[in-house]
């Protein structure tokens, strides 16, 4: 059974740091994009960024490129998302996903999700 669990979730003062990470288990996840999408009260799941099975290409949101960093493990199987100079509007709850295949923005392109991590940004 594939999973992915998100860990690293929290609060955060404005202008801060954080680091998320996704464990994926059950299969190996090479070829498979991974990305970050979030999810604020009220608002659509958004594309947040992502990057390639081989972690040579990244996509960014406008809204935080310059500000986040995704990484991953191949060997680890996990992906990161680290959160710098994180603004109230970043306060949302975090989803990792994997799809096989190149990176998409598109949520419904996504194989497997995890559970979601709150973050919460206090101004």
């Amino acid at each position: 059974q594939v999973q992915l669990v998100e860990s690293g979730g929290g609060l955060v003062q404005t202008g801060g740091s954080l680091r998320l990470s996704c464990a994926a288990s059950g299969r190996a996840f090479v070829g498979y994009a991974m990305a970050w999408f979030r999810q604020a009260p009220g608002k659509e799941r958004e594309f947040v960024a992502g990057i390639s099975w081989n972690g040579r290409i990244t996509s960014y949101a406008g809204s935080v490129k310059g500000r986040f960093t995704i990484s991953r493990s191949v060997a680890n199987n996990t992906a990161y998302l680290q959160m710098d100079r994180v603004k109230p509007e970043d306060t949302a709850v975090y989803y990792c996903a994997a799809r096989s295949g190149t990176i998409s923005e598109r949520s419904v392109m996504y194989d497997y999700w995890g559970q979601g991590t709150q973050i919460t940004v206090s101004s």
